[in-house]
């Protein structure tokens, strides 16, 4: 019979040796979990050391309620925003103040040609100084020369027919001798009748001298000189609305037209935005509106800063598409907490129309649970998460053995990490709320979770 050479080794021989170091392997540490679990743990005198984990632990606190802070979006928008144009046509000669400039109430932003209602101006100023004179005129009544004028016509036409009389009477001998004609004596007398007409109407001129104008004509003469007086006013008045003037205090945004272009009544040339004051117009939930209350305060971020925003409105509207409610804040100044603790101010007419504005609000959520740092808790099964409370080992038969005595006369406790499944619920920062089988007060290793196993015998560094 051969027998195997010492070289040779039968590969089959050397795989069942290895499978069953292997097996052996497992069912060793198979009884060390069952151990652990079921309290058989090794003694104090049996733990090397190097084996037992220095932990940080926190103390357990069970609330009832957390808040939870959402930010909600908005926008900035002016106060008042105007796109402005002139009462009249014309053609746009100045634009005064160029674009991103702050404008004072009152001040001109632009100017139309004026030149053709000033020529208009002038004419009618003409009118108005004729119809004055007329006026002064019939208020003074008629010159001394004019009433003498007019005695002297009475008289002469008094001598005239007074003539005509005494050779009407001598016409009237030599018609009855026979000496003229009928013909001839009616013509005299005829002459006699228009003197006699031309008497009165000299007289009655001689009476409107000495009596003086009517009051009729004086009034009349006073509304034509109105009229002309309104239509210099109308002129005014174009003129005056030839030049734009910003109803309010805001910065010049946009110029519609350039100059030279002959523009329409009503038609934008400047767009004039108030920044004094700007809102904030942001929309939230029904059910986050219905809280909010007018003249309360809350922190708007714009651009980085924090503003104090003062809810001026809550409008009634619920907008179709986002099913929000529109918050009105009147953006006040401008806070933020630097990193030494102190606070500086902001002016709120930093922020611009436009702007994209977000606010925070904060709702308390009723729910039991814990906060726990996010380092406390690693990644589980199934989406839960695992968080390790500190326990004391349990004692056995013989409790003075599983404490050693310390230098001081004190016993050293032997501590493990029981892992608990746990639900994280909210998360804020840095730390996680969680709901789960943590009992109150219980130590809960705070950090360096990942190298923890169930059963692991730890040591707290602070004292429980």
């Amino acid at each position: 019979m051969l027998l195997p050479s010492p070289t040779r080794r039968n590969p089959f021989r050397l795989s069942r040796w290895l499978i069953g170091l292997g097996l052996l392997g497992t069912s060793l540490t198979a009884f060390s979990f069952v151990a652990i679990r079921s309290g058989s743990q090794p003694s104090v005198e049996a733990i090397a050391p190097s084996t037992v984990l220095p932990v940080q632990t926190i103390s357990a606190v069970l609330v009832d309620t957390y808040q939870v802070s959402r930010a909600y979006t908005g926008e900035v928008a002016a106060l008042r925003t105007s796109e402005m144009g002139f009462e009249r046509s014309g053609q746009l000669v100045r634009l005064l103040v160029p674009e991103g400039i702050w404008v004072q109430a009152g001040e001109a932003l632009a100017q139309l040609d004026i030149q053709s209602l000033r020529t208009q101006r002038q004419q009618i100023e003409a009118e108005k100084s004729r119809a004055l004179a007329q006026m002064r005129e019939l208020e003074a009544g008629a010159r001394t020369e004019a009433i003498a004028a007019a005695r002297a016509a009475v008289q002469d036409i008094k001598q005239q027919i007074s003539l005509q009389q005494t050779q009407l009477a001598r016409r009237e001998i030599l018609f009855e001798r026979g000496a003229i004609s009928q013909e001839v004596l009616d013509e005299f007398s005829f002459g006699e009748g228009s003197s006699q007409a031309q008497l009165t109407q000299a007289r009655s001129q001689l009476s409107e001298l000495e009596n003086g104008t009517r009051p009729e004509q004086i009034d009349a003469q006073a509304a034509l000189v109105q009229q002309i007086e309104a239509r210099i006013a109308d002129i005014d008045v174009s003129i005056s609305k030839s030049t734009l003037r910003a109803p309010f205090s805001g910065i010049v945004t946009v110029h519609s037209v350039d100059i030279g272009t002959v523009v329409s009544a009503g038609q934008a040339v400047v767009r004039l935005v108030e920044s004094n004051t700007p809102e904030a117009r942001i929309g939230v939930p029904v059910d986050q509106a219905s809280r909010l209350s007018i003249g309360e305060q809350k922190n708007v971020e714009a651009g980085g800063k924090n503003y104090i925003g003062t809810i001026a409105a809550i409008l009634p509207e619920v907008d179709l598409q986002t099913r929000t409610q529109t918050v009105v804040l009147s953006l006040e100044s401008q806070r933020t907490l630097e990193s030494q603790r102190t606070l500086e101010s902001y002016s709120a007419a930093e922020v611009s129309p436009g702007q994209t504005v977000r606010m925070m609000l904060t709702e308390q959520v009723a729910a039991s649970g814990v906060w726990l740092p996010a380092s406390a808790i690693t990644q589980g099964t199934r989406g839960l998460w695992t968080a390790y409370a500190v326990v004391p080992q349990p004692f056995g038969e013989s409790a003075e053995k599983d404490a050693e005595e310390t230098s001081d006369g004190g016993k050293r406790m032997t501590y493990v990490a029981e892992p608990h499944t746990v639900e994280v619920v909210h998360q804020e920062g840095d730390r996680v709320f969680v709901a789960g089988t943590i009992q109150p007060g219980i130590p809960i290793i705070s950090e360096g979770v990942h190298r923890l196993v169930p059963g692991q015998v730890v040591q707290p560094v602070v004292a429980l």
